[in-house]
């Protein structure tokens, strides 16, 4: 994934930063716990193709 396309995307729903999980392939919000898939390298940023993190995901995060 281009480093400057993370660096100008956000979170749709709260504009907040995201993370790339490049193993999952997911644009990751914090706030909101959500991951955003990235199919053939094109971040599907819909609220609706999105999948809520676990506690234990959201945790991890956060070490």
């Amino acid at each position: 994934m281009d480093r400057k396309l993370l660096d100008i995307l956000v979170c749709p729903l709260c504009k907040s930063p995201l993370i790339y999980d490049k193993p999952r392939a997911e644009l990751i919000c914090r706030a909101d716990r959500l991951a955003f898939p990235v199919r053939d390298d094109i971040p599907v940023m819909l609220e609706d193709e999105a999948r809520e993190l676990s506690s234990e995901e959201t945790d991890a995060l956060y070490k």
